[in-house]
């Protein structure tokens, strides 16, 4: 898996890609996200368009991530998850938590309407 980050007007978009299974890849998402929150960063967007497979790991961690942002005040918001990751959110209930955008100006709208 490979993971980019950006910071853009405050919000952190990381664009994941490959699979999102548990160690090293996950360690990496963490690292990324780490590296952002000293700079009071409490908005994050995560683009799962290119995760082929997601994992009950892989669930966890955005979960994780999620409880992160929202305990300092922030929101966390998934672009266009592809459809295994799409497919597991759905099983698992969790679509009823997370915040899907169809793209990451979408993302965006939302984030900065749930800032206000």
């Amino acid at each position: 898996m490979t993971t980019t980050s950006t910071l853009t007007d405050g919000i952190l978009y990381i664009t994941l890609t490959g699979d999102l299974v548990g160690s090293p890849d996950t360690q990496q998402l963490l690292l990324a996200v780490n590296e952002y929150l000293g700079d009071s960063v409490i908005n994050c967007a995560i683009d799962l368009s290119a995760v082929r497979y997601i994992n009950s790991t892989g669930i966890g961690v955005l979960v994780s991530l999620l409880t992160k942002f929202r305990s300092r005040g922030g929101e966390m918001v998934l672009i266009n998850p592809a459809a295994h990751p799409k497919k597991m959110l759905a099983l698992t209930k969790l679509t009823n938590i997370f915040t899907v955008a169809a793209d990451a100006d979408d993302a965006r709208q939302q984030l900065t309407v749930a800032a206000s």
